[in-house]
């Protein structure tokens, strides 16, 4: 990838460059989906968190699970969770937007004080679209869009994902350098200035 296009990737729809990677241990969470498929995204988690050279653990001393991901049939069962309002400020304008927008997901992230990411919190409605991937397609898939924080128009023309000729699902090795390269322990865990990309771009080789 070029500098700019590695900036692309971080820099938002306002023209904000905003970067953050994990700082504590992940600890996954999945809420309505069934056991079997509660193994896939762990499975998936476990794959992506490795190949950045990261940690996961069983409990978070502060939240008890940081990452967590809920699917729901409509927007409106948000409303309906208890304390989600807790967790994710002005619930109910969030819900109001997504139903405007016809939206099939949702993605929150909160920051430690050094501009890490705390808790990621990922909503997904399953629309016809959705219904359509499998289990192993959409965990791969929310777990790379949860590991770093990317631009909220990063993967809008093109997944992260890819399919090898054999059809096996896999995250794109364009992106998977560039997870790497961010998780390099030289590079800072938080960044707005968009000369980080060219950190990032100049260890994607080394990664």
């Amino acid at each position: 990838m070029s500098p700019e296009t590695v900036e692309a990737l971080f820099t938002r729809g306002d023209g904000r460059y905003a970067f953050a990677r994990w700082g504590r241990p992940i600890v996954p969470v999945v809420f309505g989906v069934t056991e079997e498929s509660l193994g896939v995204f762990k499975g998936a988690c476990e794959a992506v968190v490795a190949m950045a050279g990261h940690k996961m653990a069983e409990t978070d001393p502060e939240l008890g699970a940081n990452f967590m991901i809920f699917f729901v049939q409509s927007w409106d069962e948000l409303a309906e969770t208890p304390n989600l309002d807790r967790l994710v400020p002005d619930l109910d304008g969030v819900v109001a937007r997504l139903q405007g927008s016809n939206a099939n997901q949702y993605r929150f992230f909160r920051f430690d004080p050094d501009g890490s990411i705390k808790a990621c919190f990922t909503f997904l409605r399953m629309d016809r679209d959705m219904q359509k991937q499998s289990a192993d397609v959409i965990a791969l898939g929310q777990i790379v869009q949860g590991i770093v924080l990317w631009s909220d128009q990063a993967f809008a023309e093109r997944s992260p994902l890819a399919l090898t000729p054999e059809g096996v699902t896999v995250l794109r090795p364009d992106v998977a350098d560039v997870i790497r390269a961010a998780y390099d322990p030289v590079m800072p865990v938080a960044a707005e200035d968009a000369s980080h990309a060219l950190r990032l771009a100049a260890r994607l080789g080394a990664a």
